[in-house]
């Protein structure tokens, strides 16, 4: 006889979970007792968002499903915002929320929440185990749909009256992963569409990329001769530095990226659902008017002709497919519309002087050179995230974790993460001054654990990102954007870390040395002249800009 959250648990270790993420709650004491003497380590978050963030984060860095456990209610809500990420990136989690006792059910009960319908939209699979004895077949479930297909996130809600009977039911052994393959008609498919094509172009896309399949692509890409553009926050899919790779396609894209991919006349994804942020809005490409062939390779066979009709559609592994292109002889070459790509790529990467005696173009130029080239790198949401996008070349696969879904303040969480999966790597997390601020709490939780993470916060004392768009349709008219700070290095000593300022920029490499011998989380502020609004325009050429547009 075992409690519902001995039971769990042990569903939990089956399926090789080493490592949780949560915040206590009286809801699921059962599943905490379940989880005391397991050998899962408990990570004990400062708030539910965070945590919830924590766990997606860990489905990035290792194709399994990252796990998180919130209470009820007040809980749930604020884990919703790590599950909305979750769902947009195809990333595998699961999120288990505490219930009230099925006793109480539908009498709004102290914190109570119908979970279908509040995660209904944003998750995979949402359900609430009623039976202690079918835990085992929702966990089985629960690991399998987060894992199939799309990836993606599944939320179990567990009553506590549930958790806590006791029953006896023997465990379930984890299912047999889809086998992964591509026909030859399929591979012939592929291979007719693009050897019509004048100017190809190749988009990765998924949630789950390994380095075998960065040198895979590589090998694609070199042995066809053709141009790889990755989608936003995917630039980790294949090394920069490679000739084959010709930049992203995302907010604050090039924009001769963009009108290459507006001049493509045949796209090849691999498991990108080329929606908005790819296209620009669907200004680059519309599902109105296609104007260009498209072969769509992707898992789940529902997103095919979903936006884009794809000739040919192929429902299926998109690295299993690109492991049969790499091994595939080219029908021709396209080496010249490649080398175009990449001279366009080069000059982007030409640093854009901004304003101020701290630069962030400057910052990321040092870190692209000197960091190891397995460090990874955690971002969220902000005008300082495009300094990163332009200017750092990722080497390495699992390096860049970060959300396509844009949310502010999942970078200090996703660094501490993966600080925690990978202890023996660098783990550098860039932050706004108000993205950082979302999840500053969790601070804690990197000290608690020995997380030594160093964050680098870009401080300008407004969230810039909205402060642009207000410049670009309001200027001059300020509301709403301006930040009131705290020392963010003496909030890091605060918590026993390092921390510092840098004024000048010529300081950054000897803070960043002291930073990485600390041997404790560290924080870097770097005090930035509001000016520098974007790699691209400064605050006041963007008001100037927009003033002579409404003239």
């Amino acid at each position: 006889m075992r409690h519902g959250g001995q039971i769990l648990v042990d569903a939990l270790k089956a399926n090789g979970v080493t490592r949780v993420f949560s915040v206590p709650g009286e809801s699921f004491l059962a599943a905490l007792d379940g989880l005391h003497e397991s050998g899962i380590q408990n990570v004990v978050c400062r708030h539910e968002g965070g945590a919830a963030m924590m766990a997606e984060a860990a489905g990035k860095l290792t194709g399994r499903p990252g796990v998180a456990f919130v209470t009820r209610g007040p809980g749930a809500t604020n884990a919703s915002a790590g599950v909305h990420v979750a769902r947009q990136d195809s990333t595998p989690m699961i999120l288990f929320v505490g219930q009230i006792a099925r006793c109480d059910r539908d009498r709004e009960a102290f914190q109570e929440v119908d979970y279908r319908a509040m995660f209904g939209t944003v998750a995979k699979w949402v359900a609430e185990i009623d039976q202690t004895e079918r835990i085992p077949e929702y966990l089985a479930r629960a690991f399998d749909l987060a894992m199939s297909g799309r990836p993606g996130p599944v939320v179990l809600a567990l009553p506590e009256d549930m958790l806590s009977a006791e029953v006896e039911v023997p465990d379930l052994a984890p299912a047999p992963r889809p086998v992964a393959g591509i026909s030859a008609a399929q591979l012939a498919a592929i291979r007719e569409a693009l050897a019509g094509a004048e100017r190809p172009l190749v988009i990765p896309g998924g949630a789950i990329w390994t380095q075998a399949d960065a040198d895979r692509l590589a090998r694609f890409a070199e042995s066809w001769g053709l141009p790889v553009a990755v989608p936003f926050r995917r630039q980790d899919y294949m090394d920069n530095r490679l000739p084959n790779y010709a930049g992203d396609l995302g907010v604050g894209m090039n924009s001769r990226m963009g009108d290459a991919l507006r001049q493509a006349d045949c796209i090849l994804s691999l498991g990108s659902r080329l929606g908005d942020t790819l296209t620009a809005g669907y200004e680059l490409m519309s599902p109105a008017q296609q104007g260009r062939r498209i072969i769509h390779v992707y898992p789940d066979p529902d997103e095919i002709g979903h936006l884009w009709r794809a000739d040919p559609g192929i429902a299926a592994c998109p690295r299993a497919v690109l492991a049969a292109l790499a091994d595939t002889p080219a029908p021709r070459r396209w080496d010249g519309w490649t080398a175009a790509l990449r001279a366009h790529y080069e000059d982007w990467q030409t640093p854009r002087e901004t304003p101020g005696a701290v630069k962030m173009e400057q910052v990321v130029c040092w870190l692209s050179a000197n960091l190891p080239e397995n460090a990874i790198l955690t971002n969220g949401a902000g005008n300082y995230a495009a300094f990163l996008h332009r200017y750092f070349r990722f080497k390495c696969a699992r390096t860049q974790i970060a959300p396509t879904s844009g949310s502010m303040g999942y970078g200090l969480p996703a660094a501490i993460s993966a600080k925690l999966a990978h202890p023996d790597r660098v783990v550098v997390c860039l932050a706004g001054d108000g993205c950082l601020q979302m999840t500053v709490n969790e601070l804690s939780t990197a000290a608690q654990y020995g997380a030594h993470v160093i964050v680098i916060v870009a401080n300008n004392g407004q969230y810039g990102t909205i402060r642009m768009h207000q410049e670009k349709h309001y200027p001059a008219r300020v509301s709403g954007t301006a930040l009131f700070n705290p020392d963010f290095a003496a909030l890091a000593r605060a918590y026993g870390g390092h921390g510092e300022v840098v004024e000048q920029g010529g300081d950054f490499p000897a803070a960043f040395q002291r930073a990485s011998r600390a041997g404790s989380l560290a924080v870097i502020e770097l005090r930035l002249d509001p000016e520098a609004l974007t790699t691209g325009a400064t605050l006041s050429q963007t008001r100037q800009a927009a003033l002579e547009a409404q003239e």
